[in-house]
């Protein structure tokens, strides 16, 4: 995906994926909020592990504020301490429950 028509051919790809479970006015609802929560599971993924491990020491350290200290691992002003990412996920897609608003 070189260039911007690739990445809006890949969404509408997408879309039509959902088009059983989703209203084709609905489709904005979803694929937007997804693609977002995608890029972060991208731009996390490769200090992921680290701030998983980080994140387990510090609670049993019982500290109140870590997100300072895991976004500086994540080298973001934001981090995500879920064990899932988009591949674990997509590894069980039986289990996943998508709920239209």
């Amino acid at each position: 995906m070189n260039n911007f028509q690739d990445k809006v051919n890949f969404i509408w790809t997408i879309a039509e994926l959902l088009r059983g479970p989703y209203k084709k006015e609905q489709y904005g609802d979803v694929v937007l909020p997804i693609s977002v929560l995608r890029r972060f599971d991208c731009v996390l993924e490769s200090t992921k592990n680290d701030v998983l491990e980080k994140y387990e020491s510090l609670k049993k350290a019982n500290l109140q504020n870590v997100d300072p200290i895991l976004n500086r691992i994540s080298k973001q002003e934001f981090n995500n301490t879920s064990k899932y990412d988009f591949n674990k996920l997509l590894a069980d897609p039986d289990n996943i429950v998508l709920v239209p608003a």
